[in-house]
């Protein structure tokens, strides 16, 4: 089933190309612009760098001091804190990247990382900013109106997730590797380990300007073809490829409220395209049912927050 819906899928896309193909250049186009001026500079030196960190120890040393916490608040360990934290700041896929680094390197168990795919993928506080506050929403909302809904609904994502789900799962580190990586001396962190490290940042960013790309000319074809109506086709839209959906709620002519209340499960979400990446950069061992899982609660429960808050707030 998996073959012919590729087969499918694929030969859809190629007779678009053949048939119109100003509308899947400029879709691609798009996509590789948005790879280009914005995941490529921003993504590809924390890939780098994080890869260093990781495979040194270098990360968890640094956040074992507030061990406390993040155990007490996140059930998470200081290596997960390190996936939580960057996950928040670059945004997707950073979080999913970094937990598989740590499960490979074997800083965290197998139930730790699916534990974390739970809530640490986000989009990043700059890409809110920007392209949801400012480009989709026209500066009409506080950015507390845009930051509180989706922190707070990600925060109770976590808390569903750690109680009734990952219960007691960091003293229970199963399928936890015993070959942890031991810090390299000087000459590797400047040699061997700089230029794996480099070629994994590559091969991840050009694997993510793929994904970005196809999911661009889908995007196109189902705007092509779509005739169910301007609210379905957004939420379709924005449910496939997050900046292709805010993009269109942008220019529709939907009231501001209806757009804050579209976009912010969609920011949320992610889209299929990220969820895309996201299973392309998961370790072979680890799952994505749970980070599909969070993903809709996280989407329902951000659309409910923005509610409350447009009201209260």
């Amino acid at each position: 089933m998996k073959r012919i819906f590729y087969t499918a899928g694929t030969l859809l896309l190629l007779i678009f190309l053949l048939r119109f193909p100003e509308e899947a250049l400029a879709a691609s186009r798009d996509g590789l612009k948005l790879w280009l001026n914005t995941l490529f500079p921003t993504l590809l030196p924390f890939i780098i760098l994080t890869g260093i960190l990781i495979h040194t120890g270098t990360a968890e040393k640094l956040l074992k001091p507030l061990a406390p916490v993040w155990s007490h608040v996140f059930g998470i360990s200081p290596s997960g804190a390190y996936a939580l934290l960057l996950g928040l700041l670059c945004g997707y896929p950073m979080g999913t990247k970094i937990t598989s680094d740590l499960y490979g390197c074997g800083r965290i168990s197998r139930r730790e990382a699916e534990y974390l795919l739970t809530f640490t993928n986000h989009a990043s506080p700059v890409f809110i900013y920007t392209y949801l506050i400012h480009i989709c929403l026209n500066d009409r909302f506080h950015p507390r109106l845009i930051y509180g809904p989706l922190i707070l609904a990600s925060f109770l994502t976590m808390v569903i997730f750690r109680f009734f789900v990952y219960r007691n799962h960091t003293k229970t580190p199963d399928n936890f590797s015993d070959k942890k990586n031991k810090e390299p001396s000087a000459p590797g962190v400047t040699g061997t380990l700089l230029d794996a490290s480099i070629m994994n940042g590559f091969e991840t960013i050009t694997r993510l300007g793929g994904y970005i790309l196809l999911f661009s000319i889908l995007s196109a074809f189902i705007r092509h073809y779509w005739s169910a109506g301007e609210m379905t086709e957004y939420l379709f839209l924005g449910a496939l490829e997050l900046t292709t959906g805010l993009h269109q709620l942008a220019r529709s002519d939907l009231s501001p409220v209806f757009r804050y209340l579209c976009s912010m499960p969609m920011a949320a979400f992610g889209g299929v395209c990220i969820l895309a990446q996201t299973k392309s950069l998961l370790h072979r061992d680890l799952s994505v049912l749970p980070y599909i899982s969070a993903k809709c609660l996280n989407a329902a429960i951000t659309a409910i927050c923005a509610l409350v808050f447009l009201k209260v707030v």
